[in-house]
């Protein structure tokens, strides 16, 4: 029974540190993308009409160069999961996991161009896509796509967490340790570069039913995205299904200056950086369908909490509240406002997940064409107003108008009604201290959170992603929820016997490293 808790507690953290892991290099994507916008939007022709001194040749020089560099992460994606995985998923070593990652994705896709050439599969360089082929770092290789890089950086954490450490002969004493993981991935990866070109047809068959299935589910398949993702929240794993949508055949499949591209978020940015037509079913699972309820919907909540907390404690919940407010309607993050009410209320919290999936779908139903990752108004701003009139951006306030009606007055009255003890509206003045400002609270606070969680004896591993502590204990039920919550946090996530998340919000790296400098 033992041995079955501990092969599910590890599934549960190889889940979680997967889906933070993915964050690495979706964040730099997200920023090259915010750069491919602003170039993009400033060089188009509806822009260009609106400011004619735009057409200026350094401006438009300037511009080009930065829709160029916007265009380096969507172009080297696969090479970048296959570095950041690994970087992500090992404790120790983390420089080497990364060196082992480049070497094991490059001979990877070097033994599938020696099959392909002995086999005489190799395709002529005018036909790469209707062969299912393209070039990868200079190598004639199978198009993956990202899971090419996933697939290499997996095998690589793997491969490093068996080998880091190993002892060999004395005669080969100097190729031990650290410096035997490249090797040994450069021969493993050998070998599998030869098995992937026999096996991948039905990997790709199966890949491309899952995306047809999504892609011929109509209104809805944007409704169970954006749904399905705000569902897997709470236990961090909605970034494995977002990354599924956005950079795999999942997402879509697109022909583009006579290359495929697979994904989204991939066929977004392909199509903003060579000027074509941006395709609304492809943005259908991108920002537009967050903006409703990232820009709208979470800011009512955050009203209707403040409004429903007696006048003389409101004061107590304003820079909290606040904070929340900035984190979601600037950049996308959510958790600060949702974990209010997740843990006080499921019902809010499945009218949430209700009203994220409708912004999808409705967003679609509307042909609002507006891409990239965050959902707030930077996304709005950039890739809405500044690509023109043909974005439909407008829209995204008709409706968001609309959310913030409905949120305001579900949430508070919901909220009266069930009498929920959201910030503000504790009556145990013992806890009156739940209601102070997160951000403040953190600071000095790190001693009393370790005490909380059961000492630094009963912690196995500590991690972060954006806004929670991801925690591997000997025992989770040595865990004080309360106690953390008294400390600032927004809720304490018990996934099993052994892994917990302390959703902190933004301040959370800044408590991690103190609490790594304690233990």
């Amino acid at each position: 029974m033992g041995n079955k808790n501990d092969k599910q507690s590890s599934m549960w953290d190889f889940l979680q540190n997967m889906g933070k892991t993915f964050m690495l290099p979706v964040a730099l994507l997200a920023f090259m993308g915010l750069i491919l916008g602003i170039g993009s939007s400033f060089t188009s022709d509806s822009m260009i009409d609106v400011f004619p001194f735009l057409e200026n040749n350094m401006i438009q020089l300037v511009l080009k160069f930065l829709a160029t560099v916007g265009g380096f992460a969507f172009t080297y994606l696969p090479v970048l999961f296959a570095i950041a995985l690994p970087i992500g998923l090992v404790k120790h070593e983390k420089g080497v996991a990364a060196f082992s990652g480049f070497v094991g994705y490059t001979i990877m896709n070097l033994t599938i161009n020696f099959y392909l050439t002995e086999t005489n599969q190799l395709a002529d360089p005018d036909n790469l896509q209707q062969a299912g082929q393209s070039m990868i770092l200079g190598i004639q290789t199978l198009e993956m796509g990202v899971l090419g890089g996933i697939i290499s950086g997996l095998i690589v954490y793997k491969l490093h967490n068996k080998f880091c450490y190993i002892q060999l002969p004395d005669s080969f004493a100097f190729f031990s340790g650290s410096r035997f993981v490249p090797i040994v991935t450069s021969l493993v990866l050998a070998v599998i570069g030869l098995i992937i070109p026999i096996i991948w047809p039905f990997f790709g068959m199966i890949i491309g039913s899952v995306g047809s299935l999504i892609q011929h589910s109509g209104v809805f398949g944007p409704f169970l995205f954006g749904a399905g993702e705000r569902l897997l929240l709470p236990f961090g794993l909605h970034h494995i299904l977002v990354s599924m949508v956005r950079f795999t055949e999942v997402g879509g499949h697109s022909i583009i200056e006579g290359k495929d591209v697979f994904g989204a978020l991939n066929i977004f940015y392909a199509q903003l950086q060579h000027s074509i037509p941006i395709s609304s079913d492809v943005t259908a699972f991108l920002s537009q369908g967050k903006m409703p309820t990232f820009m709208f919907g979470l800011p009512a909540a955050a009203l209707a909490i403040y409004h429903s907390a007696p006048k003389e404690n409101r004061h107590k919940i304003k820079g909290l509240l606040i904070s929340g407010f900035v984190a979601t309607f600037v950049t996308g993050i959510t958790e600060p406002i949702e974990f209010l009410f997740l843990f006080v209320s499921p019902l809010l919290w499945i009218f949430h997940v209700f009203m994220t999936g409708l912004g999808f779908m409705v967003m679609n139903i509307l042909g609002v064409t507006i891409g990239n990752t965050d959902g707030g108004v930077l996304d709005f701003l950039i890739f809405g107003v500044m690509q023109g009139s043909y974005t439909k951006w407008w829209l995204v306030i008709l409706v968001g108008i609309v959310w913030f009606s409905i949120y305001y007055f579900i949430f508070k009255i919901v909220i009266l009604k069930f009498d929920l003890k959201t910030p503000g509206r504790n009556v145990d003045k013992n806890k009156s201290n739940n209601t102070k400002d997160t951000s403040t609270q953190l600071d000095n606070v790190a001693n009393d959170m370790l005490l909380a969680i059961g000492g630094s004896e009963n912690i196995l591993s500590i991690d972060n992603c954006i806004t929670r502590l991801r925690l591997v204990l000997k025992n989770a039920n040595k865990v004080d929820d309360d106690k953390l919550k008294e400390l600032g946090a927004l809720g304490v996530v018990h996934l099993d016997k052994q892994n917990v998340q302390i959703i902190i919000g933004t301040k959370v790296t800044t408590v991690r490293k103190q609490l790594d400098a304690i233990i």
